[in-house]
């Protein structure tokens, strides 16, 4: 479709604005929107009447979280259809980019997909096997992490660059694909654990969508690239359609999981999101801003690094109960006041991210 538009600019004018970058994620934005409002109600109606109970709640967890009961889960099929279907009419499909981004979350979703699947089923809230969703996820990471190298130059493809600084690199070499596959499961676990209250996960993920659309279109810009005196990304600028594409159809899902959630992301959404973020994270160059960026993301999977080992060794806790979210609950937080005080801080750490763009 995007061929055929722009291919008509030569006869009219007009079609001209479907070349500029910045008003194809405008119309990626609005349109992944429209395919969450418009499906969302019959993907909730359809999730309700096959899983039942919907998603499990664990025993030990918050005593509010029991009136939650009953919710579908799965939700991140809503927005994985607007995603996929925006990016497809709106993205420029020549970009390998493009192409490997949308596989990472296709391939995470179907991740999560599985897991929640197994939690409905089973009514349980453990679901897939730990070590095998590792394994699958740094498989497809890995394979993502060698096409993001591959078709980048030498050694710029395979180096690690740093925020604040402007030429200072350090190449990884092969040790490139293993650091970036790292990243990427990292992120989607990071966002999977962060999502545990309604709207908690989702409004951190289009803060970072935001910003990592700004990134990638500057950096994927020759000319502003080298105003900002920050590396040049050829061929990344597209990836800021898929990220507009993100925020519309988090607005969208939002809109069904402002409290009282109608549903539940699961981790069919947290894990595809974070899955996304990250890619994008690598192929921008920009995986250390990620990690201040979505220094929400970060703190929450810390937070239950954190309590697992320390439990080990010395069979106490240090939170209440991790993720750290679940911690401020125990400690008598409402729901409102976490995930909104939860958001202010994603936006403190956007801007300071962003803010690495200009301070060299």
């Amino acid at each position: 479709m995007l061929t055929l538009l722009t291919g008509l600019a030569d006869e009219l004018a007009v079609f001209n604005v479907f070349r500029y970058i910045t008003f194809r994620t405008g119309g990626a934005l609005i349109t992944s929107a429209l395919i969450v409002f418009m499906f969302g109600p019959v993907i909730i109606d359809a999730l309700r009447l096959r899983q039942g109970k919907g998603q499990p709640i664990r025993a030990d967890g918050p005593q509010t979280h029991f009136k939650k009961a009953g919710t579908p889960t799965m939700g991140g099929l809503m927005i994985l259809t607007g995603i996929i279907g925006s990016s497809l009419l709106w993205a420029n499909l020549a970009s390998v980019y493009v192409w490997v981004v949308l596989l990472v979350t296709l391939g995470f979703g179907a991740i999560g997909f599985y897991d929640d699947y197994l939690k409905v089923t089973k009514q349980s809230h453990l679901g897939f096997s730990g070590r095998s969703r590792l394994a699958v996820e740094f498989l497809i990471a890995g394979l993502a992490a060698y096409v993001i190298m591959s078709n980048g130059t030498e050694p710029f493809s395979s180096s690690l660059t740093f925020p604040f600084v402007k030429d200072f690199l350090i190449n990884l070499g092969w040790f490139f694909v293993p650091f970036a596959a790292f990243v990427i499961v990292g992120a989607g676990n990071a966002v999977n654990l962060t999502d545990g209250l309604d709207g908690l996960a989702i409004v951190p993920i289009m803060v970072a969508a935001a910003s990592f659309g700004v990134i990638a279109y500057l950096a994927g810009n020759a000319v502003f690239a080298d105003y900002l005196q920050i590396h040049f990304t050829q061929g990344t600028g597209e990836l800021s359609v898929v990220l507009g594409a993100v925020i519309g159809a988090g607005l969208g899902f939002l809109w069904f999981n402002a409290p009282p959630a109608a549903i539940f992301m699961g981790d069919t959404g947290s894990l595809a999101l974070g899955g996304l973020t990250g890619t994008i994270a690598v192929a921008t160059k920009h995986e250390i801003v990620l990690a201040i960026i979505g220094g929400l993301f970060v703190v929450e999977a810390l937070s239950v690094i954190i309590q697992v080992g320390y439990f080990k060794l010395t069979g106490r806790r240090v939170f209440l109960m991790a993720p750290i979210h679940h911690h401020f609950e125990k400690l008598g937080w409402t729901e409102s006041q976490i995930v909104i005080r939860f958001w202010i801080i994603a936006v403190i750490l956007a801007l300071i991210g962003l803010s690495t763009l200009k301070l060299r």
